[in-house]
C-alpha cells in the first residue's frame, strides 16, 4: 500500500467509476449463480415525477443485467402518508421481499425520514434506516448507505493507505458525509468534519491527504484548495445551467483547476454515481443471500 503522493502531477489520475463499477457488477453476477436461488429487490415509487420514473426504468434494465429480479410498487400521486407506510410494513412481512427500496421525491407533506425509518434494517438496501447509519459505528458495513460506500470503495481503489492519513470531508449530511466520516475513522484516518459554519474550510482542505466533496454546492472546491497528489473524491451532483445555456450535471470540483493539482480524482458524471448504483446492487445481494 502507497501513502497519499506530496508531489503534483501534471494531471490527475482520474478513478472512474463506470470501470470499478462494471467489475463490482461482474463479481455479483459470479455470486448470484453460484448462490442458486432468487435475488429480489422491492422498490416504491410514489406519484408520477418523470425524473423518478426514468431512473426506476434504468434501475430495472441494471437490474436484470446482473440476475436481479426488479418489482416496481406504484403508489398514486394522492397517496399520502398511510398509503405509503403500509406498502412498506407489507413488504417487511413478505419472506420473498428481502431488500427494499424507496424512491424519491415523495409527495409533498410525506416526512421522508420516517417513512425510511420504517423500512426492516436488515431489508434497507439503501441505508437510509437510522439504524443501519448507526451501525456505520460499529464496523457494520454491509447495509450502509450506497453513497458513503461508493466513496470509501473509490478512495481504497487508490491504493492510498488510509491508516495515519489526514481526510477532511467538506459536508455533514446524515447519509453522505457522516457515514464517510465514520468510516474513515474505521480505517484509523485522522477525519476532519466540515460543514457551512466550519472557518478556514480552504486551509483544511490543503491539508487533506485524501479530501471528500460532499456539500452539493457546484465548483466549491478550487485547484487552491487542494494538497498536491491528494486523493479527492467529488460526491456533488448538481444541475446547472452552461455558457451555452443547456443544462448539465457537475459536481463539488472545479475539475479543470483541480485535475492540474490532486494526485487521484473522480469525475462528475462517471464517478461516485455509477458506483453508488453498484454499491445499491451489491447490498441487495447480500440482504438477499444472507
Amino acid at each position: 500500500m502507497s501513502t497519499a503522493k506530496t508531489t503534483a502531477k501534471t494531471t490527475a489520475t482520474i478513478i472512474d467509476g463506470k470501470q470499478l463499477s462494471a467489475t463490482v457488477r461482474e463479481t455479483l453476477v459470479a455470486r448470484i449463480k453460484a448462490a442458486g436461488r432468487p435475488v429480489r429487490l422491492d422498490a416504491v415509487l410514489v406519484g408520477s415525477d418523470r425524473s423518478a420514473a426514468i431512473y426506476a426504468e434504468n434501475q430495472a434494465k441494471t437490474c436484470t443485467a446482473v440476475g436481479i429480479d426488479y418489482r416496481l410498487h406504484r403508489l398514486p400521486d394522492g397517496a399520502g402518508y398511510d398509503d405509503i407506510a403500509g406498502r412498506i410494513l407489507l413488504l417487511n412481512t413478505e419472506d420473498d421481499a428481502r431488500a427494499i427500496m424507496l424512491h424519491l421525491p415523495l409527495p409533498a407533506g410525506v416526512d421522508v425520514e420516517r417513512i425510511q425509518s420504517l423500512i426492516a434494517p436488515e431489508k434497507d438496501v439503501e441505508g437510509v434506516n437510522p439504524a443501519n447509519i448507526g451501525n456505520v459505528v460499529y464496523g457494520r458495513r454491509s447495509l450502509v448507505p450506497c453513497t458513503a460506500l461508493a466513496s470509501i470503495e473509490m478512495i481504497e481503489s487508490t491504493g492510498v493507505e488510509l491508516r495515519g492519513s489526514r481526510c477532511v470531508i467538506v459536508g455533514a449530511s446524515n447519509i453522505v458525509g457522516k457515514p464517510i466520516a465514520v468510516l474513515l475513522m474505521r480505517a484509523e484516518a485522522t477525519v476532519i468534519s466540515t460543514n457551512k459554519f466550519t472557518r478556514g474550510i480552504a486551509d483544511l482542505t490543503r491539508s487533506a491527504d485524501v479530501l471528500v466533496a460532499a456539500a452539493g454546492v457546484p465548483g466549491l472546491i478550487k485547484g487552491d484548495m487542494v494538497k498536491p497528489g491528494a486523493v479527492v473524491i467529488d460526491v456533488g451532483i448538481n444541475r446547472i445551467t452552461g455558457p451555452d445555456g443547456k443544462s448539465m450535471t457537475v459536481g463539488d470540483v472545479a475539475f479543470d483547476e483541480v485535475r492540474e493539482v490532486a494526485g487521484y480524482l473522480s469525475p462528475v458524471p462517471g464517478g461516485v454515481g455509477p458506483m453508488t448504483v453498484a454499491m445499491l446492487l451489491r447490498n441487495t445481494v447480500d440482504a438477499a443471500l444472507r
